[in-house]
């Protein structure tokens, strides 16, 4: 608690950080109201924790130090550009070939999930976020400015994990009002219109990582 106290204005501060961070439109947000809409609650709240654990992954390595290494070797980070880059690329084709179809089956939307499409669900939203370095990028600002270079053990577990708390809470929100029986009923009658956007919004996040990272 002492820590808390002494270092109240920077937690604070990574807080709001985080929280416009994870609210934020973006991929990651994008995938699970995309997910939720078309598949139902089980596969968007699936593709949640799989994009939950990817930020995890980024918060450890943010808190270990990894974001110095990252820094120093580049190439890495440019590997990691291009691979999410090929992959937003990959989800906005999906997108638009959704939108140029006229009529959508009613399995297209809450379709029950086979076992082995979960694990694959969980991937990608793990995918999705591991693969942007936006994802690290945001972790470390959030935290150094959270934390001072003295920052103790228990400092960095209040930042992470109150971070990660929120994020946890964000994605399962959106996961839950997107696969609700009325967010459905107002997909089937936009449907396309929306699938058009997701393949614009995946396109150009696409374009705009892999251009940073060629």
């Amino acid at each position: 608690m002492s820590d808390l106290m002494l270092n109240l204005p920077q937690v604070i501060a990574a807080y709001m950080l985080y929280l416009v961070a994870v609210i934020s439109p973006g991929p990651a947000i994008i995938a699970i109201i995309s997910t939720s809409l078309n598949h139902g609650r089980r596969s968007g709240m699936t593709i949640a924790l799989g994009i939950f654990a990817g930020s995890f992954t980024w918060a450890m390595a943010a808190a270990l130090g990894l974001s110095a290494l990252l820094s120093r070797y580049g190439e890495a980070l440019q590997v990691l550009k291009v691979l999410g880059g090929c992959y937003l690329l990959y989800l906005a084709y999906k997108a638009a070939r959704g939108a140029l179809r006229r009529d959508a089956p009613q399995a297209d939307v809450h379709a029950a999930d086979a076992p082995a499409s979960v694990l694959r669900t969980f991937l990608t939203g793990y995918a999705i976020h591991l693969t942007n370095p936006k994802a690290i990028f945001a972790w470390v600002a959030i935290i150094s400015l959270g934390l001072p270079p003295s920052a103790s053990t228990s400092a960095v577990a209040i930042i992470v994990g109150g971070c990660l708390t929120t994020g946890f809470i964000v994605f399962m929100t959106y996961a839950l009002l997107f696969s609700t029986a009325r967010a459905a009923r107002l997909y089937r009658q936009a449907r396309r219109s929306i699938e058009a956007v997701m393949a614009l919004l995946f396109g150009a996040a696409g374009i705009k990582m892999l251009a940073s990272g060629l």
